[in-house]
């Protein structure tokens, strides 16, 4: 029986880079390693593609437009302190787009990978 997964492709611009950073700051595995086009990581049940400049996944649409890293839409890790991961991160020299914020149902902080693509690191409340 196949577990079911959800996929997201981010669009990564140092595919070495970031399967350094989700692999050793956010707890991910490799799965497939092509560099310096394209690997694949994996935490519980999220899949995560990363795309370089060389892959299939970077190629120009129809119009013209080219795929590129950054933005506002984001992946979601769980964390279980997240004062702690974000130090940690922090003291790492990464790069975060604001302070940990609180709201009703936890704390949060964004956290951008190596090409600038974010990522939230949540903990519930």
């Amino acid at each position: 029986m196949q577990t079911e997964v959800g996929t997201v492709r981010y669009m990564i611009d140092d595919v070495p880079a970031a399967i350094a950073f989700y692999t050793e700051y956010l707890g991910f595995t490799l799965q497939v390693n092509a560099s310096p086009a394209f690997a694949a990581v994996t935490r519980g049940p999220l899949r995560l593609l990363l795309s370089g400049p060389g892959s299939s996944g970077a190629l120009p649409m129809r119009d013209g437009r080219q795929p590129v890293p950054g933005g506002w839409t984001r992946i979601q890790v769980f964390v279980d302190d997240i004062e702690r991961v974000v130090a940690r991160l922090s003291d790492a020299g990464l790069t975060f787009r604001n302070e940990i914020v609180r709201g009703v149902g936890g704390a949060q902080a964004i956290v951008d990978d190596p090409s600038g693509n974010p990522v939230e690191l949540f903990q519930r409340a």
